[in-house]
């Protein structure tokens, strides 16, 4: 199954340059959204770091949408993703 997943500004130079990455993903309906990023960042591995830490999680001011739905409403990582969802990665704004 196919999933499109859109990257911010900020992280397309890990990506060489993409804003949208399709990314295929072994499975009939639907998959874990931390399959969808293994199979993002084994296409682009200097994402895996912009994206999750070292113990896997992800970056405390990186979101991530599964359709409408920030991923950390969900299930986190283990999120359902049906295929043909779009999967938006978006980096927190803070400051004051």
């Amino acid at each position: 199954m196919d999933v499109t997943v859109f990257l911010p500004q900020a992280l397309r130079a890990e990506s060489d340059g993409a804003a949208r990455v399709t990314v295929s993903v072994d499975g009939d309906d639907e998959v874990p959204l931390r399959r969808v990023l293994d199979n993002l960042v084994a296409r682009y591995p200097r994402l895996d770091r912009r994206l999750r830490d070292e113990r896997g999680r992800l970056r405390r001011y990186v979101n991530v949408f599964v359709g409408d739905d920030e991923c950390r409403a969900l299930a986190g990582l283990d999120t359902p993703v049906p295929a043909g969802t779009e999967i938006r990665v978006l980096p927190s704004v803070a400051g004051g």
